[in-house]
């Protein structure tokens, strides 16, 4: 009886074992709080959806933060702009009837530094940027509409055009579309309850960042078509960031931590850690919690909870290429639930060849290539240094309804994929799928009800028991 009581009181500890402490630092930990308000209308802006409000806007801008801070705001109404600059102690406040219309004019997003798929290079700003600053809002119940229709259209266009030439690898680089909003070497920054349409490419950056919140967010890019490449919430090489209750319907992966991308991802060598996604639903996209493929700094100290998928590719996913490098570990993901998705847990290694691997094609001359195909084309070495390594993951009380495949796990005879656990876990599929080079697996209360009637497959594994 005492062993009995015993073992019921070490599984009660684990079922209700308290978060990490690092969970209750994640978020903005400050606001701005000056609340005098500067009308974008004083400024010279004009919601008629036509004129260009780039300048007025960011004089009203400019003024709070020589001020040391307040509040933007604007009269109801439509407000054509491109790239915006906020700045410390401002509030950007979007009231419902207030709409932000992104310009379909590249030029009116001016080229800056940054870090793009997973490489440092020169690229558009995005239409709302907050750069190197600390203690930024932006609030409300308005609308950010980037109207990215036209970048996607020039993408699709010169993607035909370079697949024939061998040169997928390098496409999403050279078709340059502005993201809707980047939050980039910033620290206690707060988005909250705004709604954002149509990205022109991924809708959401924080990238080298800490302390930034994400609260409500509703992302809706498949209006007017499908924007490839229209992520959701990117996490790029960035701490302790906190995103809630955010509601995403996208055309790429909804919710996505990256760490950078091959040699230039395994120089900077930074990890997106210490973070937490709870509350959110997701529809149409590529996944609805993706690690990598971008891992080479690392994803590590991950807390994903109460999440729910309808119709998502898949729904947990960990990727990435052997010219990677970098570890997926100590990742934690709990009473998630999905319906009608592709597969329910995808894992690989080898994501996607055709993108992930650059390779020069004959009649191209190396030295003169733009500076970002040279980023691209340079090799890991040695070559070991590129290859990922995933472990130390953990899904309690996953519930999957419609699905067409399980699980899709696969590791490389040199780094397998270790110590995932599964406990609590219920998936109607259509297939049921496989594990291969995986070690030190445990599947705890796990039932997988497959309609082929075939079971899970394990290979090249160890430690793996059905």
């Amino acid at each position: 009886m005492l062993l009995f009581l015993s073992i019921i009181s070490f599984w009660l500890n684990l079922v209700n074992a308290p978060d990490p402490a690092w969970v209750k630092q994640v978020g903005a930990r400050t606001i701005p709080t000056k609340k005098t308000v500067y009308l974008t209308a004083t400024y010279g802006a004009v919601g008629d959806g036509k004129a260009l409000n780039t300048k007025a806007i960011q004089k009203a801008i400019d003024a709070a933060a020589a001020k040391g801070g307040g509040l933007i705001t604007f009269k109801p109404g439509r407000y054509l702009t491109g790239s915006l600059f906020l700045k410390k102690g401002v509030t950007l406040h979007l009231d419902k009837g207030v709409v932000l219309l992104g310009s379909q004019t590249l030029a009116d997003y001016p080229e800056i530094d940054t870090r793009v798929a997973g490489i440092e290079m020169k690229w558009p700003a995005a239409l709302i940027n907050i750069l190197d600053q600390e203690n930024v809002a932006i609030t409300g119940e308005g609308t950010v509409n980037a109207q990215g229709k036209p970048f996607w259209d020039s993408y699709w266009s010169l993607r035909k055009d370079y697949e024939k030439k061998g040169l997928r690898w390098i496409v999403d680089y050279d078709a340059k579309r502005p993201r809707t909003l980047l939050v980039a070497n910033s620290v206690n920054i707060t988005l909250k309850g705004i709604t954002l349409q149509e990205a022109g490419f991924w809708t959401v950056h924080i990238l080298y960042s800490k302390h930034v919140t994400a609260d409500g967010l509703v992302i809706r890019n498949n209006i007017g078509g499908h924007g490839p490449s229209t992520d959701g919430i990117d996490i790029d090489s960035s701490s302790y960031i906190l995103v809630q209750n955010c509601d995403i319907d996208c055309n790429d992966d909804n919710f996505c931590l990256k760490s950078g991308r091959d040699w230039d991802g395994l120089r900077v060598n930074r990890p997106a850690e210490y973070i937490v996604i709870r509350d959110c639903v997701s529809g149409a996209g590529g996944g609805l919690i993706t690690f990598g493929s971008e891992t080479s700094g690392g994803i590590r100290h991950v807390l994903a909870r109460n999440l729910k998928a309808k119709g998502t590719k898949v729904g947990i996913r960990l990727k990435s290429a052997t010219t990677r490098g970098g570890t997926v570990e100590d990742i934690h993901l709990e009473d998630i639930q999905m319906d009608g998705v592709g597969t329910a847990v995808e894992v690989t290694m080898n994501w996607n060849p055709s993108y992930s691997y650059s390779t020069l094609p004959e009649g191209y001359t190396e030295a003169t290539l733009p500076a970002h195909w040279k980023t691209m084309l340079a090799k890991v070495e040695p070559a070991e240094r590129g290859i990922p390594h995933f472990r130390n993951v953990s899904i309690k009380r996953l519930t999957v309804t419609d699905a067409k495949r399980a699980i899709l796990a696969e590791g490389l005879k040199e780094s397998l994929l270790e110590n995932f656990r599964f406990e609590d876990v219920t998936i109607t599929t259509d297939k049921a799928g496989q594990i291969d080079f995986g070690q030190n697996w445990t599947l705890q209360n796990m039932a997988i009800k497959a309609r082929d009637n075939q079971p899970l497959t394990v290979k090249n594994s160890s430690g793996i028991s059905l």
